[in-house]
């Protein structure tokens, strides 16, 4: 690791953010689909334990939307379209 690199640490995020890294999936609050049917998809789809998914179900139901996940464009995206088959409403900002 070079001298500059320790010293500015935040150079690494202009190259991870051109590779697919630091996106968020959002999940965003709509008033049809049931608490648990929101909180199955997400233990399914994105891998979250029970707690969790109910934690993200609650602050997208209270603030508006929620990110679920963090990560590659390409993973986040296959993810984004099993959620959208159960039509929920995700983005990827």
């Amino acid at each position: 690791m070079n001298a500059d690199y320790i010293n500015n640490p935040k150079m690494g995020e202009a190259s991870s953010k051109i590779d697919g890294l630091n996106k968020f999936l959002i999940l965003h609050n709509d008033d049809f689909h049931t608490f648990d049917y929101v909180v199955d998809a997400l233990v399914k789809i994105c891998n979250h334990e029970t707690a969790q998914a109910e934690q993200c179900t609650y602050i997208t139901h209270y603030k508006g939307k929620c990110d679920i996940k963090k990560g590659r464009l390409d993973k986040l995206n296959v993810m984004k379209q099993e959620l959208l088959e159960k039509e929920l409403i995700v983005t990827i900002e």
